[in-house]
């Protein structure tokens, strides 16, 4: 059966401006870094990238090595608009990445020109696009001089395969110097995407600043604490749960004293009629300056349950006070080197 869109997925859907451009993001985005990968059903990432959309999500947020393995995510989400998304094109804001390992050899990683092009054009290739919506450096690279990579992501928009570049991971102090790197050459920086959750917080004092002046928006990925900040954990950790796969939650995030803090937030989201998933995403989203959230999920189930965010009341004084109280440094910046090496 031929996929038809919703005709009503934009009546209720919600978007900021991404700093100072033309740009919208929906507030939250779908990211496919865990569940869109050679490893998982098709048929599964098709049913949440279709009901994403249908729900107002127009940004689908992917990385040339994202899966496993490398690359299949791209490969499958191409597979995706080749079967349903194709016709709607021009509604659909892709984003893709390259800046961590890809491929063997000096080339297939950091921040050169010859491994950010040739990564871009095999991420098209991969999804079968002629350009994406933003091309990003994944990370700063401190052996790369950073006029060199921002001169890369200049061409990708210069040759046509990119509309916005973005960054990911920098430093205030590197974000500063990017984005003065990119007016320079006449391409505005679009969008930094920063970890950022409720126990990682370390955005807060400089960055969301500097991007301020700079005039551009900010994409808070991991706005869940890598799984933590959801019910999944409060009583222990499942089988086969993410902390169990060697992922990105590692065993010692799961220490008691993170466990204390995350129950704490979700009783204030027990209080507020809410998941404790809903509530990290609603606070995520509380200052207008993160333009969109980037959530993953594995079910359709889920992908709505964190939609439903978007319904979240007001933040009150007193709950906000009250969530500061968890709402610490918890070890859980595992981007911290992309950073501090800038």
């Amino acid at each position: 059966m031929v996929y038809q869109a919703d005709e009503r997925r934009y009546d209720k859907a919600e978007f900021r401006r991404s700093g100072r451009s033309g740009l919208k993001l929906p507030l939250i985005s779908l990211g496919l870094w865990q569940n869109f990968g050679g490893a998982r059903p098709y048929e599964l990432g098709r049913q949440i990238a279709r009901r994403a959309f249908d729900l107002g999500v127009t940004h689908f947020d992917l990385a040339n090595n994202y899966g496993p393995p490398y690359g299949s995510a791209e490969e499958n989400f191409g597979r995706i608009l080749r079967d349903d998304l194709r016709p709607y094109r021009d509604e659909l804001l892709i984003s893709t990445k390259a800046g961590y390992d890809m491929w063997p050899g000096p080339y297939g990683d950091l921040g050169s020109r010859k491994y950010l092009l040739a990564s871009l054009d095999q991420s098209l290739g991969r999804m079968g696009l002629d350009y994406v919506d933003i091309f990003y450096s994944h990370r700063f690279d401190p052996d790369t001089p950073l006029d060199e990579t921002i001169g890369a992501l200049v061409s990708a928009v210069q040759q046509g395969k990119a509309l916005y570049v973005g960054i990911s991971s920098y430093s205030p102090a590197k974000t500063k110097e990017a984005a003065e790197l990119l007016k320079q050459a006449s391409v505005p920086l679009l969008i930094h995407q920063p970890s950022y959750s409720l126990l990682n917080r370390w955005i807060e004092p400089e960055l969301l600043d500097t991007l301020d002046e700079a005039g551009a928006g900010c994409i808070a990925f991991s706005p869940l604490g890598q799984g933590l900040l959801t019910d999944k954990y409060l009583n222990g950790v499942p089988e086969g749960s993410r902390a169990t796969q060697q992922g990105s939650l590692h065993q010692e995030h799961l220490s008691e004293e993170n466990l204390d803090r995350v129950r704490g937030l979700n009783g204030i989201a027990q209080r507020r009629g809410q998941k404790l998933s809903q509530l990290a995403l609603a606070w995520v989203l509380r200052d207008p300056r993160v333009t969109s959230a980037l959530i993953g999920v594995s079910s359709v189930e889920q992908l709505e349950e964190n939609l439903a965010a978007l319904d979240s009341a007001p933040f009150t004084a007193d709950e906000l006070a009250e969530i500061d109280k968890f709402a610490v440094e918890s070890g859980l910046d595992l981007w911290r080197p992309s950073r501090v090496a800038g």
